[in-house]
């Protein structure tokens, strides 16, 4: 890396803060995250889950196949399954996202591509399917997650890994028309109001103040109906961050 270069990428580091990720570049030049330390495992613990079941699946065979990241953010994901072997494009939401997002790519020459998008419209936006997808850190930031899901699972080919918040277990009976006619639920969704993030602007919030948020038996069965085959939640590491570790948080692999 010439001096030039490298006093490029400290402007861009610079002019760009604050960053969401630790991108590393080399020669002591990388950016410092905006989140507290001790939340900063959360990205490692994903990344693991991710790399993991997506080696399992793929194997040798990841070279040369493509990688759709779905609300990619900076990018951090969408670099790493590049460095996997994947041919690997990344769409999010929020310009400023994608403005950081392509400076990491120019500053680690990167051949990941990126374009404005929305989840809500994804099947009819790409218009083909990937063999690898990823949803990472998003589903509980939308309205409507069913309608995400399928548009997520339109553009699937072989596996998607989904990474989300959920909330504890419900399961019980219902009435179903009459008090003499009960169906069971298992599984709920919780309805968060994420107003106050969204009016002071911070890009980790949805497109919308309203976010849902799944119970696991819930992710599962939206999963299903989406129109995967199988679908499972991983088991995290030792080490892992502390709410993947309580399941609070989970990293769900879905194959089609």
């Amino acid at each position: 890396m010439t001096i030039a270069e490298q006093d490029r990428i400290r402007r861009g580091i610079e002019e760009l803060r604050p960053w969401f990720y630790v991108h590393d570049f080399g020669g002591g030049l990388k950016t410092t995250t905006l989140i507290p330390e001790h939340v900063t495992a959360i990205h490692d613990t994903r990344l693991e889950m991710v790399e993991r079941v997506v080696k399992e699946h793929f194997g040798t065979r990841a070279t040369g196949l493509e990688c759709l990241d779905i609300g990619c953010h900076e990018g951090y994901y969408s670099l790493a399954m590049e460095r996997l072997g994947f041919r690997t494009k990344g769409v999010d939401a929020r310009d400023e996202n994608l403005l950081r997002a392509r400076f990491v790519a120019d500053a680690s020459e990167s051949a990941v591509t990126y374009r404005t998008g929305r989840v809500e419209t994804l099947a009819a936006d790409e218009g083909r399917q990937y063999d690898l997808t990823l949803f990472l850190g998003l589903l509980y930031h939308v309205e409507d997650p069913m309608l995400c899901l399928r548009q997520v699972s339109a553009v699937t080919r072989e596996l998607c890994v989904i990474e989300t918040q959920v909330v504890d277990e419900v399961e019980g009976f219902t009435e179903w028309g009459s008090q003499d006619w009960t169906r069971p639920y298992v599984g709920i969704i919780a309805l968060v109001d994420e107003g106050g993030e969204f009016e002071a602007g911070i890009r980790e919030t949805g497109v919308t103040p309203m976010a849902t948020c799944p119970s696991p038996k819930a992710l599962l069965f939206m999963l299903r109906q989406a129109g995967f085959k199988r679908a499972e939640i991983l088991t995290p590491a030792p080490g892992a961050y502390e709410q993947h570790a309580r399941g609070k948080r989970v990293v769900c692999a879905a194959w089609k």
